[in-house]
């Protein structure tokens, strides 16, 4: 069934792309939701009429994806994470690391536009990621993984071990003999 997309939608297209997709998925998720209209003469002619103004918003896409790619190109991060002191990480840097540092710094990337060489940075150094913008556009960012100093705890002193319950009665029986007087005043 060919639908015309009334929004963008990221599985399928941008606005005004004309796609097929099964009739059970437009009529019960892109048609409820606005998503798509029917590809039918009537909305064909409502689409070519939105024509320039869809166009004018995908060319501020570009500009915007454009500007973006300039400034991430120049970004450098610095992540600090705790590391062993070969430089494996006790964790791994992924898309999601490096998408909060990115916010940090101003920038709002969905995690799934970054894309890493294999599932992460597992230790410390130098790396590259591609940032997939508007259409055919990325960026490239560089990362640099940085170790933390990990506090070692030193041996505390053991405690001393507790005591059994003869040994307590023991000592008890003999403060007692050492000092009836106390006992006498306890009872009264």
């Amino acid at each position: 069934m060919k639908v015309i997309l009334n929004k963008d939608h990221v599985p399928l297209g941008e606005e005004g792309d004309v796609k097929d997709v099964a009739k059970g998925y437009a009529r019960n998720y892109l048609f409820p939701r606005g998503i798509a209209l029917p590809y039918t003469s009537r909305m064909i002619k409502l689409i070519e009429n939105r024509r320039a103004e869809i166009d004018a918003r995908k060319e501020q896409k570009r500009l915007d994806a454009r500007g973006l790619k300039e400034k991430l190109d120049t970004l450098e991060l610095t992540i600090t994470m705790p590391a062993g002191a070969n430089g494996r990480l006790y964790g791994a840097v992924t898309n999601q690391t490096i998408a909060d540092e990115l916010v940090k710094n101003g920038f709002q990337i969905e995690r799934k536009r970054i894309e890493l060489s294999g599932n992460g940075f597992k230790s410390v150094g130098k790396y590259k990621a591609a940032i997939k913008l508007y259409e055919n556009q990325s960026a490239e960012i560089s990362i640099t993984i940085a170790a933390t100093e990990i506090k070692t705890e030193t041996a505390s002193p053991k405690p001393a071990p507790r005591k059994g319950r003869r040994e307590r009665e023991a000592k008890e029986n003999e403060e007692q003999a050492a000092n009836p007087e106390g006992q006498a005043s306890e009872e009264k």
